[in-house]
């Protein structure tokens, strides 16, 4: 399967989906991925712009979309966004809780105080806020599925920096612990754990010799593409993996966790 096909899933369809960091990147193709198997999709991001852009990009596709913009790590900023979804398409079904992002190398001698409380917010704060919003409507209902994002930084030593490995760790743990409270009442937690994905950001950061160099490093011979982990992502919240819980997932193209 090509990393731009779109598996379908059809038990999504209908389905309420919310997706935090939804407006770039991983968060946009998952959004994408979810409109394109039926389900209404919330974009949330902090840029306003970026967001609309993504619901028009959605609706013009013949999906079904809202735009719900918002800080992720501000309490307030996600009851707004709550309200927003359940007004336009009711309680939320499926969380994709994908803020984050603040990864960039930085030895921790150098990684002050006033960093690592920002990359703990965004990378980890962030996760437990939107599972904090969300999940006692899964749980009244007695039915609901979570995808976390974690990275393969949280899974052993790689080239971020310190707070943002922690934090990472800190989801995949959190993930686990949810799951298992969770689980008898009818909601599934799920993590994502992917290595380095061609979003943007890296293209541009990195010239492309050495994005080539990068890529031939992973043994399938590739980078990983957003629709790669948006796959996965589908998989997840779907019926397809209805006895799978509490389970971190390495998207690393073959090279190991870290």
């Amino acid at each position: 399967m090509s990393p731009g096909t779109q598996p379908r899933y059809p038990d999504l369809a209908g389905k309420v989906a919310l997706v935090t960091g939804g407006s770039k990147g991983i968060g946009a193709a998952t959004c994408r991925a979810l409109a394109a198997n039926g389900a209404r999709v919330a974009v949330n991001g902090r840029d306003p712009a970026a967001v609309e852009a993504l619901v028009r990009a959605i609706e013009e596709a013949g999906g079904t979309a809202v735009a719900a913009p918002g800080d992720a790590t501000d309490e307030d900023a996600l009851r707004r966004v709550r309200e927003t979804v359940e007004r336009a398409f009711g309680p939320v079904e499926l969380l994709a809780a994908f803020t984050g992002g603040k990864g960039a190398p930085a030895p921790v001698v150098e990684l002050g105080p006033e960093r690592w409380r920002e990359v703990i917010e965004t990378d980890l704060t962030s996760v437990y806020l939107a599972l904090h919003t969300f999940l006692p409507a899964m749980y009244d209902r007695g039915a609901g599925a979570v995808v976390t994002m974690s990275s393969s930084a949280g899974r052993g030593p790689s080239g971020a920096n310190a707070a943002y490995a922690a934090a990472k760790a800190g989801v995949s743990m959190l993930t686990t612990h949810l799951a298992a409270e969770l689980g008898r009442h009818g909601v599934r937690v799920n993590c994502l754990a992917p290595s380095a994905v061609l979003v943007e950001r890296m293209r541009q950061a990195m010239p492309p010799e050495r994005l080539a160099e990068m890529a031939a490093s992973y043994p399938l011979g590739r980078a990983g593409s957003p629709e790669d982990v948006a796959q996965a992502a589908l998989y997840l919240l779907s019926d397809a993996s209805s006895w799978v819980t509490g389970t971190t997932l390495d998207l690393t193209g073959g090279r190991g966790a870290a």
